[in-house]
């Protein structure tokens, strides 16, 4: 339970790079070359400095609450009832709109990508037995997991950057803003949307399960920005190397791009290897979603052992995540269309609905405190 478990910053700054690379390095780099062509890694740049506003938003609000989770701070702001009933629906949507469809990203990759004999049910089952043994150890197994992978994950990270490099091609991002500025903000737009906004489920570890606030807003902002820089680099790469169209029709070009590795004759077909990257970031991002829905309903249930929530919720997971796109042309439609608003309303305009009912709320404390003074004035004056 928050509050009873805590992890070090530098915990927290590895768990959130490892969170913000998430999924986005499969998917970001077709829907971004899809809108702005070759001018896409200025639109991740643009996104990651609209990224790092909308989290300075969620350290503000965090500052207010320092020893709760985002359930608390909804309780505490709305009402208890009140908050409890919104924080049931926002995790609610969540789980299926979040973890639900990671999973299914990952089940889709496997069995178009790599074994497409495997059917996905068996791909989505072994690997969230995983994430469930994960989430049933607690924050603190998850956080010392992540300190062990992310090593592995970062030299196959520069490995794949360095070994590409040879295939770049600078025509590929020219003529620079054939466009205009234009597609810049929506693609923009896509990337905060998948790769900054869901931050707000970290406001269920932050600060609530960390030892000292200060580090921790440092290596929370840390971490997301050692994430999007990575992001930009394989957006940047895959328009480079493949080229916007190419780009913008494959659905996972990031893996593409690990297959024009060639080295020799010797150093190719390694894209099996570079997965691995892959699958450590969708491993992380779908265990925070997990521990944060978890931790939320034991919060607004006041269950005692969160451990008995796992199992249910896991087979809900994998049951959900075989039927939640009947097929890709669907999820790329629902996430282009439906998605951005759906995150905007919980990631952007809810923590800004909260800001604001807290403001609302000291003001009146505030109004209500002067006649008292005023009147303790004029009794003063009066004796």
């Amino acid at each position: 339970m928050p509050g009873q478990i805590n992890i070090s910053a530098r915990q927290l700054m590895i768990l959130t790079t490892l969170y913000t690379v998430g999924s986005a390095i499969l998917i970001i780099p077709s829907g971004m070359a899809l809108v702005a062509k070759q001018d896409a890694w200025i639109a991740a740049l643009v996104g990651v400095g609209a990224g790092l506003l909308i989290l300075y938003l969620y350290i503000k609000l965090a500052a207010l609450y320092p020893q709760m989770t985002l359930i608390g701070m909804m309780e505490a702001l709305l009402g208890k009832w009140l908050g409890k009933a919104v924080g049931l629906l926002f995790f609610a949507t969540f789980f299926i709109n979040a973890p639900v469809a990671v999973l299914f990203y990952l089940g889709n990759f496997m069995t178009t990508q790599m074994i497409p004999e495997t059917p996905m049910p068996a791909v989505n089952i072994l690997f969230a037995l995983i994430i469930l043994l994960a989430v049933r150890l607690g924050l603190e197994v998850i956080a010392r997991s992540a300190e062990l992978m992310f090593p592995l994950f970062i030299l196959l990270y520069i490995s794949l950057t360095v070994l590409v490099v040879s295939n770049v091609k600078l025509e590929n991002v020219q003529p620079v803003l054939e466009a205009g500025v234009g597609p810049i903000w929506s693609a923009a737009l896509s990337f905060v949307s998948t790769a900054f906004l869901p931050h707000i489920v970290l406001l269920m570890i932050f600060p609530a399960s960390v030892n000292r606030f200060d580090q921790a807003r440092k290596a929370i902002f840390t971490g997301s920005l050692i994430g999007g820089f990575m992001l930009v680099v394989v957006v940047a790469l895959a328009i480079l190397v493949l080229g916007p169209d190419l780009t913008a029709r494959n659905i996972y070009p990031s893996y593409a791009l690990a297959k024009k590795i060639s080295i020799g004759h010797f150093l190719q077909r390694i894209e099996a290897i570079m997965a691995t990257m892959w699958f450590i970031s969708l491993f992380f991002r779908i265990t925070v979603y997990m521990h944060s829905t978890v931790t939320a309903i034991a919060q607004i249930f006041h269950l005692k052992n969160d451990r008995q929530l796992v199992l249910p919720l896991g087979i809900l997971l994998v049951v959900m995540s075989i039927i939640v796109y009947p097929n890709v042309p669907y999820q790329q439609a629902y996430d282009t269309k439906t998605w951005i608003p759906y995150s905007l309303s919980l990631g952007l305009f809810f923590p800004l609905l909260l800001l604001s009912i807290h403001a609302l709320k000291r003001l009146g404390t505030k109004k209500n405190n002067r006649p008292d003074d005023k009147h303790e004035d004029r009794g003063e004056d009066g004796a």
